[in-house]
């Protein structure tokens, strides 16, 4: 007969609950700010910063959670801030898309675009480029060819009319086509055909001189924001900008410190069973996996017919789902019964062992491959759409969607319940060597990608570069903590891993990602973790033969590979 612990069935509606609310947006967020007008170097540099917020947060509210007690109410209050911060994104206004140029009208029309980023050919692909609307400054030459050369007749009882203004302003929409030549930073686009209020299409083009008109372009095109936008350093300037940064940072000091006071609540109610961690923490798994399915269709079903894509469903559905979390976590039996009065010290004591320090560094090396996941992975798979045919960019989001729930259902959630086992087999130190390792094949598998429906089997491998990740640090945190100093160390264990690993994984990740080809960059960062297991995996070798030290008791694959070898 299966014994069930009642107290614990709070904490897994919890993790059911949390992950079900924070997956129709979080992973989308890097996307919806690049259609908000933010460019990947941007996207980048934001999520550069968050984790540096929430390394500080994380480590304060630990510290004060230990003080005075206050886990559960702490732990309410920032799930509170997460769900008033992640819904107003929702109503942060896009960057408008915008830009002053030049319409030059002889025997064909052409645009012309001077630029404040490098004009490249990228522009030539005809699927980055289509139609544009034009607010041309307008006089008499210009309606004259309007009327006569363009066939627009409506212009054509202005010129006449009474009342008529030498200087007007002319707004049509205008069919651009992939062809274009470049003179130093000025790209010159060619105009296939216009529409006015008739709906009719016209032939562009002018009799006589060259004919110049400065115009207001508004666009929705990767390629022209490359050309025409506000460069990276202009968009600080705008209240868009810091609107969002803020609202992330609220919100992602929110959900920092419901994860790290969670986990320590959670290792609390298993007392001296914590290898039973993943059995909790699977419920989240479910949870995201379930409603990462739902909000993609929801997301592609509600944006049908509409140039951008609309979450405003997705923002709707996890507001509902944190709110009864919300409602679940008073139900949470909780008391903190253990207490120290030298925090400091004891946290000072426990950063003087080597194999605490080699944890810190791994801790810091998977947080920078996950960034690269989290924040990039989704803009990748979106560019290499692209190049896959309109079927595959029309339904991104449900593959997004497809690709949490593989990650949740195929690799997650299994291995969040074969975690006690694994490391119980292989050990903690022998494990963090295993799940760099991992990350590896998976950066390298991503890489040589042609197709996104391909990244779904690779999704598999999210079993050990995150539910074997996770309940690695967090179980091997909650083993070295000293008593009344859980909450401060899964504090300083998670800021270390978001703040210092996923901040840099990010900034480095944006950088790259904005001057070369993001399978390029996979194949780096691959090649990178590949190396670093193994440099992992011989330190601790090293450090087994060389100190005395009765930390943990770990079973290491790597002594019985090298008395095998021996």
């Amino acid at each position: 007969m299966i014994l069930l612990n009642m107290d614990l069935i709070p904490m897994k509606a919890h993790f059911f609950l949390f992950n079900s609310g924070t997956a129709p947006i979080v992973p989308f967020l890097p996307t919806y700010a690049k259609q908000l007008g933010f460019s990947p170097l941007i996207v980048g540099l934001i999520y550069t910063f968050l984790p540096i917020m929430g390394m500080i947060a994380k480590p304060i509210m630990g510290v004060a959670a230990d003080r005075f007690r206050c886990q559960k109410l702490l732990f309410q209050s920032c799930l509170l801030l997460t769900i008033i911060s992640l819904f107003a994104i929702l109503f942060v206004p896009a960057i408008p898309s915008e830009s002053k140029v030049e319409l030059h009208c002889n025997q064909e029309s052409f645009l012309k675009i001077c630029s404040l980023n490098n004009v490249n050919s990228s522009t030539s692909d005809p699927n980055k480029i289509s139609y544009v609307m034009l607010n041309c400054n307008g006089n008499t030459t210009f309606l004259g060819s309007l009327c006569d050369t363009w066939g627009v007749k409506e212009y054509c009882s202005k010129l006449t009319s009474s009342e008529f203004v030498e200087d007007f302003n002319i707004e049509f929409k205008a069919k651009l086509i992939p062809y274009h030549a470049s003179d130093l930073d000025c790209l010159f686009i060619k105009i296939a055909s216009v529409q006015f209020d008739d709906k009719k299409w016209h032939i562009p083009y002018c009799n006589g001189k060259l004919l110049k008109s400065t115009c207001q372009m508004q666009y929705n095109s990767d390629a022209l924001n490359q050309i025409a936008n506000l460069s990276e350093v202009n968009l600080f300037s705008k209240y868009q900008f810091w609107i969002l940064t803020t609202l992330l940072v609220l919100s992602w000091i929110g959900m920092a410190v419901v994860v790290s006071i969670g986990d320590a609540i959670c290792f609390s109610l298993l007392g001296d069973f914590p290898n039973l961690y993943g059995n909790q923490r699977l419920w989240g798994a479910i949870g995201w996996g379930v409603f990462a399915i739902l909000s993609g269709y929801l997301v592609d079903a509600f944006s049908h017919g509409k140039t951008n894509k609309d979450y405003t469903i997705v923002f709707y559905l996890m507001a509902f789902m944190l709110s009864l979390n919300l409602l679940v976590t008073f139900k949470i039996k909780y008391n903190a019964n253990r207490f120290t009065s030298s925090i400091s010290k004891d946290i000072g004591k426990l950063f003087l062992d080597c194999r605490i320090i080699v944890f810190c560094i791994w801790c810091i090396l998977v947080g920078i491959c996950t960034a690269l996941i989290w924040n990039f992975l989704f803009i990748f798979l979106e560019e290499l759409s692209k190049g896959s045919g309109s079927e595959t960019k029309d339904w991104i989001k449900t593959l997004e969607g497809l690709i949490m729930a593989v990650q949740c259902f195929g690799g997650e959630l299994p291995f969040f319940f074969l975690s006690g086992w694994i490391l119980k087999k292989i050990g903690h130190l022998n494990a963090m060597s295993l799940v760099l390792f991992i990350f590896g094949i998976r950066f390298l598998l991503y890489s040589m990608l042609t197709d996104p429906w391909w990244c779904l089997p690779i999704e598999l491998f999210q079993g050990f570069t995150y539910s074997i990740l996770y309940a690695t640090m967090a179980s091997y945190a909650s083993l070295v903590a000293p008593p009344g100093t859980e909450n401060t160390v899964q504090g300083l264990v998670g800021a270390i891993f978001e703040g210092l690993g996923v901040s840099t994984g990010s900034f480095i990740g944006g950088i790259l990602f904005s001057k070369m080809d993001g399978a390029m960059v996979f194949r780096i960062c691959g090649s990178t973790a590949v190396l670093s297991s193994v440099l992992h995996a011989l330190t601790h070798f090293f450090l087994k033969h060389n100190q005395q030290t009765n930390l943990l008791e770990d079973k290491g694959l790597v002594l019985q590979l090298w008395k095998y070898l021996s």
